[in-house]
């Protein structure tokens, strides 16, 4: 009846103490620490700051496009820093990237309405999309607030300049350029948009030489704006200085290369010196840059037709004056006839050398748009009748046919005497 009782096993009960307490350690103080499953850990926020001094670091090294990048990641840590909108605005304008700084412009204005340089960058925005109207009220709005402002008068004097260069300008305009680029150039000499201005005045007056000075001062301020250099090299051709124009376009490309107009302007060169081949070569590549435009197609037409290869510049210039679908599938709207020197020269290469074909027909009709669409301009009509003239010895004088005729080719018209087809470009 007496049932022996076990003994209670001491070392088992401090396992069991220890064991407990050792959870409630954890519980009181492991557990809180340990962040909740699939809930992201906190990282260290990065100071706006250092966004903007990276972007500063990278414009002092010349790297534009890396600093935009920098200056819009500032914007998204601090969208109150008018600075960074500035700044970011004048780098988008050197870049060519005009609605992108027109929306930073804007934005700069809306938290601060009292901002000169806001309203300049938003009229040189402006400017450059052909929007002068509003471009000049913006511009006089930044001289209100600061009539001493240097970058607000270099501002002005480029819009006027431009409007002078698209032939929109009024009487007068041309005055009140070069003496608004005079003004910026007085109030801010260090300043590169008073440099870039009065160059670009003094360009547009035929004063190469002193633009030359003028931009280059402005590249010694900043050397890796791609616009400068072209702008350079327009100069340098003027002048007939060749390889320095081929040096800056060739600089203008390489910080650029999404742009067709450095390789344009190279095919322009060789075109003048008599090296057709190396002409063409570069028109290609400005083709290439650009498949859409219209300018670009009838670019290389004329480097094919200096170089005597005839079907080959109908091929192109007929996408410029008519427009048409490329081999590779791109749309290209056609350039309508005009006094504009690119668009006479396009349409009188493309009738003279569906004429030298003997493609009579197509190429009379041209002829006969050119009398009655552009009949003030001396070249234009003087190319006009030579399309005639040169179709009129074809019916005169039928050519033998030829081999290369029975290929495809027909024989060239005899070139009896030298013709002043336009050979300007817009460059000087």
């Amino acid at each position: 009846m007496n049932k022996r009782r076990r003994r209670s096993n001491p070392w088992l009960i401090a396992f069991l103490l220890i064991a407990i307490g050792a959870l409630i350690y954890i519980n009181l103080n492991v557990i809180p620490s340990v962040p909740p499953p699939f809930v992201p850990t906190p990282t260290p926020t990065r100071s706006p700051l250092s966004y903007a001094e990276e972007a500063q670091a990278y414009l002092a090294e010349g790297r534009i496009g890396t600093a935009m990048e920098a200056f819009q990641a500032a914007i998204k840590a601090d969208p109150q820093d008018i600075s960074n909108y500035l700044t970011l605005a004048r780098l988008q304008i050197y870049s060519g990237e005009y609605e992108a700084a027109r929306v930073n412009a804007e934005n700069a204005i809306l938290l601060d309405k009292n901002q000169p340089n806001a309203f300049s960058l938003l009229a040189w925005s402006k400017g450059y999309m052909g929007e002068y109207l509003e471009a000049e009220a913006d511009v006089r709005a930044a001289l209100d607030l600061d009539p001493d402002n240097g970058l607000a008068h270099s501002v002005y004097a480029f819009i006027l300049a431009l409007q002078v260069a698209n032939n929109v300008g009024e009487i007068g305009t041309v005055d009140v350029a070069i003496e608004e680029s005079r003004l910026a150039l007085e109030l801010a000499p260090q300043l590169l948009e008073a440099r870039w201005a009065r160059g670009y005045v003094l360009e547009i007056t035929s004063n190469y030489e002193d633009a030359i000075q003028q931009l280059q001062a402005a590249i010694e301020i900043n050397d890796s704006i791609a616009e400068l250099h072209l702008a350079l090299g327009r100069n340098y051709l003027a002048v007939e200085e060749y390889d320095q124009s081929v040096f800056e376009f060739t600089k203008a490309y390489s910080l650029n290369p999404t742009d067709p107009m450095p390789n344009w302007y190279i095919s322009r060169v060789y075109v003048r010196i008599g090296e057709f081949a190396k002409a063409v070569q570069y028109a290609e590549q400005a083709m290439s840059d650009a498949p859409d435009d219209p300018y670009m197609h009838g670019n290389l037409g004329t480097m094919y037709y200096r170089d005597l290869q005839y079907n080959r510049a109908i091929q192109y210039l007929e996408l410029a004056v008519r427009g048409g679908t490329t081999e590779d599938g791109v749309v290209v709207e056609g350039l309508p006839l005009d006094y504009s020197m690119s668009v006479m020269e396009y349409y009188s290469r493309y009738g003279l050398a569906l004429a030298r074909v003997n493609r009579c027909s197509e190429a009379v009709q041209v002829a006969q748009a050119m009398l009655q669409t552009i009949p003030d301009d001396e070249t234009a009509v003087y190319n006009a009748e030579e399309i005639i003239r040169i179709c009129q010895e074809f019916q005169e004088n039928p050519p033998t046919p030829t081999p290369t005729e029975e290929a495809g080719e027909i024989e060239a018209a005899p070139e009896s005497t030298p013709s002043p087809e336009s050979e300007s470009d817009g460059s000087g």
